[in-house]
């Protein structure tokens, strides 16, 4: 079983991975520990991850990236609309108003959901994760930034569906980097004293994240979270963009915002000046050649004019022990954290990879594949969660906060009605202002087959709310009380469901008397049985994908897979002919020269030309087996001098070899008959074939090298080094098995000739009792023999 988790961020992705020695950040197939979140589809399939950022700016119309927070989002949101013009890929709003991605794909205009977006992205992920496991990969840990509300962590849940992936948990971020930081810590206070309080910073391309958490010996309990959804490294991205695109337009008349292909290129060379300037405060070079209108353009900035650039970091105001994100490198950013608190900040966690390693780890402990440290994980929802209902008058609404903001989670809780009919429970954020996304609503669920008891009174149900591992709240389950008489009371006694951290049992009546407002008022308890019924629930989630349309996603992503695959397949037979081509046109020029005729290699010469021109203007776009015939047809003429330049520098050493083992035998035939102790036990008859079997390869050598001596170096040879390694074999067979015997013991030699005397006097014996003939020593000299061969 595979333990996986993954870090998908805003610019790049990580991919951790537990294996017996810890946790290991795995490479890609460019042995890069980093993948680039960019997806690009053209007219015959998809590129991910690096070959996808490698068209930044030839494919940039159809290369998607930055898309991580438009999911579950509308297209007409605020958030969407504000990013529109910052991409150079096109959004469009989809049937059910969410936002999309149109892209030419298959020589075909499509549009892709976000879910499918991350879906792709996701799928590279595994093949990644695959490719280095060398076995399938489907249980995984994904990360999610902690201000996700429901809608878009379901979205994220979907896109893993896609992928097929089986996603065991969304971690948030934080909670990710708290676990990476705490589970190795040998020092941490035990449950009776007082916790240790960490605080974590996560400054990503993108946004800023911080957390409060708590650690006990195998324990970390989430206190508060907060965030700032503007405020990333891409800020001082964009202010070193704005900057020199004011400085172009004075020294060189250039309007790059009006080229959006300059204006990624600018984004790129940004990047990497700003990266550099976090290493050194020097003046840095900026030089892009051919920028616009053919133009070169220059300029210079250093790490001073950097930090004197307006920019929004108002946010880093908050206490700070451990920093992560590739932003926080930014001198700048830590300079301001260390200065507010007057004291060295930490940076011992792995700033682009904590939270890969964290949902790795988390993985580990939901997998029964490994045995990891106890370690229990308390988070909290980020924002309150409200449930409203309408009242029996039906002339109001009742509403309760059932989770409060900073609450623990996961958590499930159980809430009492009195109802006589099905009724709606509409779930929603409290706090709208505070909430980074501009619909508060959660969704509706819906209690169905509610009815009134026999006598005409409401019946109790009893509802289970729960936000789960994933930080997503829905209604799990609802159940109908139903009152029997009976002659013994029977209290309602259903235990408090202990899911997922806790659970917690609340009542409201709407309208009705409770059995305990019966009681105060001067009534007695009736005596009373109860049966509980489970009713359906039916969930309407805001931007919840349907069940029908999520398969369609799981079917065109797999189709997709397919087409990339025959692409990939097609590309490998093409390049394999145009390699083949190269190399050997080399070869015919250096070390293949001598070993072929010169009218051969006029002849050949010419072939790889004409397939050389034909790959570029009509093998362009071949069927598979095409490539292959061609690939074929020049081996069929390749092979044979490649075969015969092999042979020739392979031959004397096998040569050398044969006639060595020769050598070693004849001294072994020689040893034997000078009488050497050492082969005293080998027979004639043994030693008789090994000695033929020596002269016979003798003699097959001497005929094979003077028959090679004959041929030419362009002639195929009459002997081959393979035969020559099948003579070696053969050798060695005959010879090792009695070179090797071992000489036996005195015990051994005594006990064969002991052997050999009852063999030969048994037959003596045998011979005198059938004549009638032989005297009592010789009877006792046969007794004797016979009992040594039963002992024997």
């Amino acid at each position: 079983m595979s333990v996986v988790g993954i870090d998908v961020g805003y610019q790049n992705c990580h991919i951790g991975v537990a294996r017996s020695g810890g946790i290991e950040t795995i490479t890609n197939e460019y042995s890069d520990r980093c993948t680039p979140a960019c997806v690009s589809l053209a007219s015959k399939n998809r590129m991910i991850g690096n070959a996808a950022k490698s068209q930044m700016t030839t494919n940039f119309k159809n290369k998607v990236h930055g898309f991580k927070k438009f999911h579950g989002r509308a297209f007409d949101d605020p958030f969407v609309q504000a990013e529109k013009p910052k991409l150079p890929y096109s959004l469009h709003k989809l049937p059910n108003g969410n936002a999309g991605v149109k892209v030419r794909y298959l020589d075909e205009d499509k549009v892709f959901t976000v879910e499918q977006i991350t879906g792709m992205l996701l799928t590279k992920l595994k093949e990644t994760s695959e490719s280095a496991l060398k076995k399938p990969v489907v249980d995984c840990v994904i990360s999610v930034p902690s201000f996700f509300t429901d809608a878009e962590r379901r979205s994220v849940f979907d896109a893993s569906q896609i992928a097929g992936l089986n996603c065991l948990r969304l971690i948030n971020d934080t909670t990710a980097v708290a676990l990476a930081y705490g589970i190795y810590k040998q020092d941490l206070p035990t449950p009776e004293e007082r916790p240790r309080n960490v605080v974590f910073v996560d400054m990503g391309h993108a946004s800023f994240q911080v957390s409060l958490t708590a650690f006990h010996k195998g324990k970390l309990k989430v206190l508060a979270t907060a965030f700032d959804l503007h405020l990333g490294g891409r800020n001082f991205d964009e202010a070193l963009v704005d900057f020199f695109c004011e400085e172009f337009k004075s020294k060189y008349k250039l309007n790059v915002r009006e080229n959006p292909r300059a204006l990624l290129r600018l984004h790129q060379e940004c990047e990497k000046l700003k990266k550099l300037m976090s290493a050194t405060s020097s003046d840095l070079p900026l030089n892009i050649e051919c920028f616009m209108n053919d133009i070169d353009v220059s300029s210079r900035m250093n790490r001073h004019n950097l930090e004197l650039l307006p920019l929004n970091c108002a946010s880093l105001r908050v206490r700070i022990s451990s920093i992560v994100g590739g932003a926080t490198r930014i001198p700048a950013v830590k300079e301001r954290i260390a200065k507010f608190f007057g004291k060295d900040i930490s940076t011992t966690l792995n700033a682009d990879e904590a939270v890969a390693r964290g949902c790795a780890l988390q993985c580990a402990i939901l997998s029964p594949a490994f045995k990891v440290r106890e370690f229990s994980i308390i988070d909290v929802v980020p924002f309150p969660i409200t449930l409203r209902w309408k009242t029996p008058t039906e002339d109001a609404l009742g509403e309760c906060e059932v989770f409060s903001k900073n609450h623990a989670a996961p958590f499930s809780k159980v809430i009492t009605f009195h109802k006589k009919e099905p009724f709606d429970l509409e779930a929603f954020y409290s706090c709208p202002q505070e909430l980074p996304y501009p619909d508060h609503r959660i969704g509706c669920f819906s209690v169905q087959n509610v009815a009134p008891q026999p006598d005409g009174e409401s019946s109790k149900v009893k509802v289970k709310v729960r936000v789960n591992v994933h930080g997503i709240f829905s209604v799990s389950s609802a159940s109908l009380i139903e009152k029997q008489k009976g002659e013994d009371m029977q209290i309602d006694s259903e235990p408090m469901v202990q899911t997922e951290g806790g659970a917690e049992e609340q009542d409201w009546a709407c309208g009705e008397k409770t059995d305990a407002a019966a009681v105060a008022a001067g009534g007695s308890k009736p005596r009373v049985q109860v049966k509980s019924t489970e009713l359906p629930v039916v969930a309407n989630n805001i931007r919840q994908l349907d069940r029908d349309v999520l398969k369609d996603f799981v079917d065109c992503e797999h189709q997709m897979i397919i087409q990339d695959k025959f692409v990939k397949e097609l590309n490998d037979a093409k390049n394999a002919v145009e390699e083949y081509v190269y190399e050997l046109r080399d070869k015919l020029c250096g070390i293949y020269e001598k070993y072929i005729t010169l009218d051969d290699s006029n002849r050949l010469t010419l072939m790889l030309e004409d397939t050389e021109n034909w790959l570029y203007e009509e093998g362009e776009d071949q069927p598979k087996h095409v490539y292959e015939e061609k690939l074929d047809a020049l081996k069929t003429l390749g092979q044979p001098i490649q075969d015969r330049h092999r042979e020739h520098e392979d031959r004397p050493r096998a040569f050398e070899e044969l006639g060595k083992k020769i050598q070693l035998c004849i001294k072994f035939v020689d040893s034997y008959k000078q009488k050497d102790e050492q082969y005293l036990q080998l027979s004639a008859e043994e030693m008789i074939a090994v000695e033929r079997c020596v002269s016979d390869s003798m003699v097959w050598m001497n005929s094979r090298m003077n028959a090679q001596s004959k041929l030419g170096i362009t002639q195929d040879p009459v002997v081959k080094v393979a035969d020559i390694i099948g003579k070696i074999q053969e050798l060695e067979d005959a010879c090792n098995p009695l070179m090797n015997r071992q000489r036996p013991t005195v015990e051994e030699a005594a006990e064969v000739i002991d052997q050999s005397s009852a063999a030969h006097n048994g037959p003596a014996e045998k011979q005198a009792a059938a004549g009638g003939q032989g005297d009592a020593k010789g009877s006792q000299q046969a007794t004797r023999g016979t009992k040594e061969m039963e002992v024997n």
